[in-house]
């Protein structure tokens, strides 16, 4: 059985390299981030349809990894972030991605805290709301009670405290909180 762990937040908090140092540390496979892909592809600025074709193509490379996985598929990003995204920026979210982010369920969230330093990325846009971003992720998977610890520190303090959510998840099952 492959447990399912999604790696979320808001941006610049370091979830594509915790996914990958966590891929590495189980000796799995991850799946990266969609939208950066698609963003850097389609060659003009997004728009809101944009936004449900990379919900899209998030799931399906997602369902491409999974039959690669050994024990774990780490996801750097899911529907919440598109639902969020799509929220902030449009105020509202297509049926589609609020649909599939009920029924698309994670054994594990590990939500990134916002205590990394803020990095410039053309494709990033709120730093100046990093914190009521957390919120909306933190308030989302907590009504939801969906399974969820908050990853800080930095460094190799992040991955460590990322790999013992996963060994207490993996040895304790945790429940929904």
């Amino acid at each position: 059985m492959i447990r399912t762990i999604a790696i979320t937040g808001p941006e610049s908090t370091g979830k594509s390299m915790l996914a990958e140092q966590l891929s590495a540390h189980y000796k799995t496979t991850w799946v990266p981030e969609y939208a950066r892909k698609y963003l850097e592809e389609i060659g003009r600025p997004y728009e809101e349809d944009d936004i449900l074709e990379i919900a899209k193509g998030q799931l399906a490379c997602e369902a491409e990894q999974l039959t690669k996985a050994a024990g774990y598929l780490f996801c750097d990003t899911e529907m919440l972030v598109t639902k969020i995204w799509s929220e902030v920026k449009y105020k509202r979210c297509h049926p589609w991605i609020s649909d599939a982010f009920e029924q698309h369920c994670y054994d594990l969230y590990l939500l990134c805290d916002i205590d990394l330093p803020w990095q410039y990325d053309p494709l990033r846009e709120h730093p100046d709301q990093r914190q009521f971003l957390f919120d909306l992720y933190h308030n989302e998977l907590t009504s939801r009670k969906y399974p969820f610890r908050i990853v800080r520190g930095t460094g190799p303090a992040r991955l460590q405290n990322a790999v013992e959510f996963i060994e207490n998840f993996a040895f304790n099952r945790i429940t929904k909180m």
